[in-house]
């Protein structure tokens, strides 16, 4: 059964960082692309980051340059390092891999 837990969410002050992670169990991690998404309230899941089998990044324009994705395919862990966090990345943070969804955890911005 494949199964992706994310971690790390929590408060944080404008400017400030967390550290997400996604472990994953089920899946032969090493060979997919996978990525992490983010619904604020109202608002339609968005693409943030994602980083292919070979390590290839990209990111969405609202992030680059504050955020980093990595993945560890030793751990079966992909996850995203945010810095600089703004009160407009307050979302619930969902990692992706092979189509399937972890449960998320909600990182909320404010002062």
């Amino acid at each position: 059964q494949v199964q992706l837990v994310e971690s790390g969410g929590g408060l944080v002050h404008p400017g400030g960082s967390l550290r997400l992670s996604c472990v994953t169990s089920g899946i032969i991690f090493r060979i997919y692309n996978t990525g992490w998404y983010r619904q604020a309230p109202g608002k339609e899941r968005e693409l943030v980051a994602g980083v292919t089998s070979v390590g290839s990044t990209m990111y969405a324009d609202s992030v680059k340059g504050r955020f980093t994705i990595s993945r560890d395919n030793v751990k079966n862990t992909v996850y995203l390092q945010m810095n600089s966090l703004k009160p407009e990345d307050t979302a619930i943070y969902y990692c992706n891999i092979g189509a399937r969804w972890g449960k998320g955890t909600l990182v909320t911005v404010s002062s």
